[in-house]
Order: structure tokens, then C-alpha cells, then sequence
């Protein structure tokens, strides 16, 4: 795997790797560049045992302030049909390990789509949160219409995406996007404390749960239950699941293997 050039990489420490974009001279724009790059470092931790959870993040000023217009702006519409981000975003979707955003400042357009595409979004007191395309006479493309409705509402969602104003971390909180707000300088400390609690878990189990929950987003209630049960009966087949059970009874910390 090639050294990243639009991103920072940082341990594994505590079964947490941490991601930071880089492009600070574009408050983190994502062009096709650093997602590709995102992409491979996600693909090389999921064939890593050692890495339990992923913390994402940008820098004080911004997460990520949106796609890379002038980028952009380059694409006709074949090119944008052939866009190669398409697939890209495909593959952050897929990630099956954990993945944590630690969002301060500016989190708008793809930044926020990118936010959105982990599990926990845990932000500082400065953050905010927006789908600006409209006011460039486009609209979201990698997922803002439908992950935000799902999200914080219709209401809510169609005041964002149709004027293009942004939202607070308070606003955030309320409205369910994020799950909790820091001080903007603990912002990142806090997200890869959450992210070493989870990795301490049976990995088979963080994994199973999280694709559950994932499933409520597309699925009727009795598929999802069904779903559950299903994942929830696999598990009796792990040896995680007899330690896990068995250092519960024993009063001590169970010894977690992935298997």
C-alpha cells in the first residue's frame, strides 16, 4: 500500500487507528485522491486482527468543508457518471469494523456524507453540520438526501438540503445526527476512548451488531427482528461467546480471540 500523501495515519494504539485528512490548505476537501486513499487504509484494517475500531477526523478548523469543487467543476456529465468516487463511496459503506467520526468545525457537503457514514459521530462544541450543494445550483450525491432524512427527519433534512444552511452541535445532538458533544479540544481524545472500549469487545459480536443495526436502515421491523435473531443464534457458535459467558460468572475479564 502507498504512503498516503492527503492523510495522517496514527497507531494502531489500543486496537484504534486513527485517520486524519490532510488537505489543509483545501479545510479538507475531499477529492478523488484522498478517498481512494481512505479507501485502501479501511480495506488493509479490515485484514487487520489488531485493529478493533476506526477514529476519523480533520483538524480544528474543519472535518472536512466538502467535496473538492474545482474538481468538480472539470466533470461533464459522463464524467460524473463515471465518476470513480462513486465506487469508492461504496467501499467506505462497506467497512465492517467500526469506524468513529471526531468532527470539530466545518463538517458541509461530502465532509458531512463522510461523518455520516460512520457509526458514532462525536463532535466538539464548534461543530457544524451542513449539505451546502444547493447554493452551487447542485445537490448531494454521496448519500446526503437519503442518510440525513433517515436520520434527523424529514422536516429537518429538507430545511438543510433546500436552503443550504447549516446546522449547530447542539442542533445536531437534538436532531440524533451525532451521538455526543465535547470540548472542541477533547473532541478527538474522547472518540478514540469510545473507539478502545469497543475494540476490547468479541469482534464477531461488534461486527454482527453493527451490521444489525445498519440493517433497521433499510429494512420493515419483522425483517429486522429476523435479521437479529439470526445474527444473535450464529453467535452461540463462537468461542468469544462461551468466554465472554464464562468470565461473567467467573468475575473476571474475559480474554477475547475473534473466534
Amino acid at each position: 500500500m502507498n504512503t498516503p500523501t492527503n492523510l495522517l495515519i496514527s497507531g494502531p494504539s489500543n486496537g484504534v487507528l486513527t485517520i486524519t485528512l490532510h488537505r489543509p490548505e483545501a479545510l479538507n476537501a475531499l477529492n478523488t485522491k484522498l478517498l481512494e486513499e481512505l479507501v485502501e487504509q479501511l480495506e488493509a484494517v479490515e485484514k487487520n486482527d489488531a485493529i478493533g475500531a476506526v477514529v476519523i477526523t480533520g483538524s480544528a478548523k474543519a472535518f472536512a468543508a466538502g467535496a473538492d469543487v474545482r474538481e468538480m467543476a472539470s466533470l461533464d456529465a459522463v464524467g460524473v457518471l463515471k465518476d470513480p468516487r462513486v465506487e469508492h463511496w461504496k467501499r467506505v459503506t462497506a467497512f465492517k469494523k467500526p469506524l468513529i467520526a471526531a468532527v470539530n468545525g466545518f463538517c458541509f457537503g461530502g465532509g458531512c456524507e463522510l461523518a455520516m457514514h460512520a457509526d458514532i459521530i462525536i463532535a466538539g462544541e464548534d461543530a457544524k453540520f451542513g449539505q451546502p450543494e444547493i447554493k452551487l445550483g447542485i445537490m448531494p450525491g454521496a448519500g446526503g438526501t437519503q442518510r440525513l432524512l433517515r436520520t434527523v427527519g424529514k422536516s429537518l433534512a429538507m430545511q438543510m438540503v433546500l436552503t443550504g444552511e447549516p446546522i449547530t452541535a447542539d442542533q445536531a445532538m437534538s436532531a440524533g445526527l451525532i451521538s455526543e458533544i465535547t470540548l472542541s479540544e477533547m473532541t478527538l481524545e474522547r472518540a478514540q476512548t469510545v473507539a478502545a472500549q469497543i475494540s476490547r469487545h468479541a469482534p464477531i459480536a461488534v461486527e454482527m451488531a453493527k451490521d444489525a443495526l445498519l440493517k433497521a436502515f433499510d429494512t420493515d421491523l419483522s425483517s429486522g427482528l429476523l435479521y437479529e435473531r439470526k445474527a444473535f443464534t450464529l453467535l452461540a457458535a463462537t468461542e468469544d461467546r462461551n468466554e465472554g459467558i464464562n468470565a461473567f460468572l467467573e468475575k473476571r475479564k474475559p480474554l477475547f480471540k475473534g473466534c
